[in-house]
């Protein structure tokens, strides 16, 4: 558990009632009675109420009274109307500070409710991807681009089917709750025909019939599908989408290219054809990163797009999850702020079940002394609850890496 600091921001409001008094007793003390400062006092007051609770003002106002009565008896001013005048000025915004702090509580809560609320649907819409799916470890990575929120318009998905792992990720036209509706849409949809369909192209049919019904006028998603299974290649459904980046073993690297490009979902009323499914070697070790445009569009302060491409030595980390964190905060770093539209990306692993022995001495050439030269073994168990993160065995990835 870390614990939060308040802004800096916020830091100087709350000692800025303490600093105001402080600064015009002492002004009120080196120049006299003359100047009419006392007055000043309720500014600190009404600090107070920007900040904290009705309590802290109450205190706050208590205190500057306390002030005004000393430095009036000091000055000689209850002699006359001016010391008492100051001290209603005090009195009465300490009062309007006061209903102030109960109001801004009050909002406070009611936001609180409300953004609770947001961040059920949020969880809902975009349920967290399960860590292994199948043969393969899956990692994923949502930076939203408007403020405070955890989703917009970019949606991912993870399946386990009957007919191999499924996934998704798209890029719904647009920014706000209509984007948000629409990513709902299709994530219901693709959830549903994943699990029914036994091709990959009948799950995009299904999931364009579904938009199609939902999307009026020229909205559209574009979204490419993948599906993967142990044994067999990497098959390929793209809507108009960016490539998805392939990493190999030997570090090179590939972005797979449908033969013809289609339409994004929800466009079928010009009456294109819909996209053709393609195949892509997809061996153990290597990786297969899907993402949105908000990645590859990205700029710096030059104007100078992110290179996805040479950044793919980021994705050498052992663990899924920093690998992508590692390449989420070089995006950050390139852009030097917030990214200017979503970004997701989801990346996925591709390894090989085993007995999740430990490795023998000698590495890699004893294991397959041990087990044959066409088996790499190792399985890995990732425990949750009171122990997250923990590794009850070890993996041997398909380009002879021993991962801990």
């Amino acid at each position: 558990m870390t614990d939060e600091k308040p802004p800096s921001s916020q830091t100087a409001l709350l000692w800025m009632p303490f600093v105001v008094m402080a600064v015009v007793t002492i002004m009120d003390v080196l120049v006299g009675p003359g100047v009419g400062l006392l007055p000043l006092v309720a500014v600190g007051p009404a600090f107070a109420g920007l900040v904290g609770g009705w309590r802290r003002t109450v205190v706050i106002g208590a205190l500057a009274l306390l002030l005004c009565v000393g430095l009036g008896l000091y000055n000689g001013l209850f002699a006359e109307r001016r010391g008492y005048t100051a001290m209603v000025s005090v009195a009465g915004v300490t009062g309007v500070g006061i209903a102030a702090a109960v109001m801004r509580s009050r909002r406070e809560a009611e936001l609180a409710s409300m953004r609770s609320i947001a961040e059920v649907a949020q969880r809902v819409l975009l349920r967290p991807v399960p860590l292994n799916a199948g043969a393969f470890q899956v990692a994923v990575s949502y930076t939203s681009a408007v403020a405070e929120a955890r989703i917009g318009g970019d949606l991912y998905e993870v399946v386990a089917s009957p007919h191999g792992v499924r996934v998704i990720v798209g890029d719904v036209q647009g920014k706000g709750l209509a984007a948000v509706e629409t990513a709902a849409v299709v994530l219901g949809a693709f959830r549903e025909a994943a699990y029914d369909e036994q091709e990959l192209a009948g799950v995009g049919e299904r999931v364009e019939r579904s938009v199609a019904r939902e999307l009026e006028g020229e909205r559209f998603v574009t979204a490419v599908l993948a599906e993967i299974d142990v044994g067999q290649d990497l098959v390929l459904l793209n809507y108009g989408h960016p490539p998805p980046l392939l990493v190999r073993c030997d570090g090179g690297i590939d972005f797979p290219e449908p033969p013809s490009y289609a339409l994004p979902l929800g466009l079928t009323a010009h009456g294109t054809e819909g996209p053709e499914p393609f195949t892509v070697g997809f061996e153990p070790g290597e990786q297969l990163l899907l993402y949105t445009d908000g990645v590859t569009e990205a700029r710096d302060v030059d104007g100078r797009f992110y290179p996805l491409g040479e950044r793919t030595h980021l994705l050498k980390e052992p663990d899924t999850h920093r690998a992508l964190d590692a390449l989420r905060e070089d995006l950050v770093r390139h852009t030097g702020g917030p990214p200017g539209d979503d970004a997701a990306m989801l990346l996925l692993r591709h390894r090989r079940h085993g007995d999740g022995n430990p490795p023998p001495p000698g590495g890699r050439a004893a294991a397959s002394a041990a087990h044959g030269p066409d088996e790499d073994r190792g399985e890995v168990h990732r425990i949750h609850g009171t122990l997250p993160g923990l590794w009850s065995s070890r993996i041997l990835d398909g380009c002879g890496h021993w991962i801990q």
